[in-house]
């Protein structure tokens, strides 16, 4: 099978902060010949990236916590814990975005800065590709508040034993995706990257 789509027609339905996109298009079938014509929409943001900062020397990672409209569904979850992330703005590399992210969210300086792995998120409905890295800091000055105010950003900040992140992760605590991808990454790869980490 030759996969194949096209697109019939592309309509800006919504040219926001965000984008939403709507499409007529038909694609390939694994049994041969092509799709009839769906029509799907799509949430358009660009690249992102997200950084799991670790510190080797006493197994802690860093935790942040805020406000997040995609949960106000449940309002007693609208809270959640998660990692730093942000947004790739033009001309800028993931790796450049991972250091900024880390100083503006959580007032980390990145040490060393690997890269994890490279997903989409939410590809039925969503372009959104995350790069996701882990980062090497020194936790001893973690805390408080941190963001930038004209992002309306209010994070809360804290250095966690591995231990204690990971039984946020599975008392379901940690609800979103990226910090459960990330931290069940660390608890995979742990012994390797204090290894490195620490030679």
């Amino acid at each position: 099978m030759k996969k194949q789509f096209e697109i019939l027609e592309k309509e800006i339905v919504y040219p926001g902060f965000f984008r939403m996109e709507k499409y007529r298009l038909k694609h390939t079938l694994f049994a041969g010949g092509w799709s009839a014509e769906i029509s799907r929409e799509l949430f358009v943001r660009g690249s992102c990236v997200a950084v799991l900062l670790y510190d080797p020397d006493t197994d802690k990672v860093v935790l942040i916590e805020q406000f997040r409209a995609g949960a106000i569904l449940q309002p007693d979850r609208a809270w959640l814990v998660e990692i730093v992330a942000g947004a790739i703005e033009e001309g800028e590399t993931a790796e450049e975005v991972a250091y900024r992210e880390s100083v503006e969210e959580a007032g980390c300086e990145i040490q060393d800065l690997i890269v994890i792995n490279e997903f989409y998120t939410t590809p039925g409905g969503s372009s959104e590709r995350i790069t996701l890295f882990c980062g090497k800091i020194d936790s001893s000055q973690v805390g408080g508040i941190h963001g930038l105010d004209h992002e309306d950003e209010d994070i809360l900040v804290r250095a966690v034993d591995f231990d204690e992140a990971y039984l946020l992760l599975e008392s379901g605590e940690i609800e979103s995706a990226i910090p459960i991808i990330a931290i069940q990454w660390l608890a995979l790869n742990k012994q390797q990257l204090k290894q490195k980490w620490l030679r």
